[in-house]
């Protein structure tokens, strides 16, 4: 099992709309290295911090585990879509993304708050420059990050 941090703005969907759906296929991914995480390292079963990005408080708000792996994200076929891409075809897609399932909702673990912690201190979500929506967590960091949530 692997460990991933996943952002999202709670205004576009939040831990609460996860949670009130209960799954959802993570579209809208334009960024390749993130793509490639879900399409080569992530499996079903893996566990996800759902972390609100772009918000008054960012930080990570729940709990959410990857319930189906890497496939076509439909919105790159929508010309409706903000994420339509015309280069991307049913028999060579572009895009692809993994569905997760609601697991909990937590208390607010703040971004200053991660950053209080040394044993945090090589987080990705913590690097500067940093803007990926998708990032590996290591077992410890998780570990940690669980008993703070307790």
């Amino acid at each position: 099992m692997r460990y991933w941090l996943m952002k999202s703005e709670p205004s576009a969907y939040g831990i609460d709309d996860l949670a009130k759906d209960k799954t959802t296929a993570w579209s809208g991914v334009r960024n390749y290295q993130a793509r490639n995480f879900m399409r080569d390292q992530m499996r079903v079963g893996d566990r996800v911090l759902f972390y609100h990005s772009n918000c008054e408080e960012p930080g990570i708000v729940g709990i959410a585990e990857v319930c189906r792996p890497a496939h076509p994200d439909e919105t790159q076929f929508d010309r409706k879509s903000k994420y339509y891409d015309a280069a991307s075809t049913q028999d060579a897609p572009r895009w692809l993304n993994v569905d997760i399932r609601f697991v909990k909702k937590t208390r607010l673990i703040s971004l200053s708050g991660l950053r209080a912690h040394k044993p945090l201190r090589n987080m990705r979500i913590l690097a500067k420059g940093n803007r990926l929506s998708i990032t590996p967590v290591d077992p410890a960091e998780w570990e940690f990050i669980e008993a703070l949530m307790k």
